[in-house]
């Protein structure tokens, strides 16, 4: 899978996360720190290789804004 970062927290500096990346399938995917093992326990009939990750608001905005601009170019 070929992934294109969207965004990106801008306090993390050049490396680490949050970020999200547009896949060359159309998907979504997100760059973050693993929940713990409470929260965890909280998520929903999770299967066998899923997981959870912390993502800032902001960068969910910003990946879904620059999404749109992506959309808006392509026609």
């Amino acid at each position: 899978m070929e992934l294109v970062m969207l965004a990106k927290d801008g306090t993390s500096g050049d490396d680490g996360c949050p970020a999200g990346y547009l896949a060359d399938n159309g998907e979504i995917v997100f760059q973050g720190p693993e929940i713990d093992e409470a929260t965890f326990a909280n998520l929903k009939n999770v299967l066998p290789g899923e997981t959870g990750v912390r993502i800032d608001i902001s960068v969910v905005r910003d990946v879904l804004a620059r999404y749109d601009a992506l959309q808006a170019q392509a026609g």
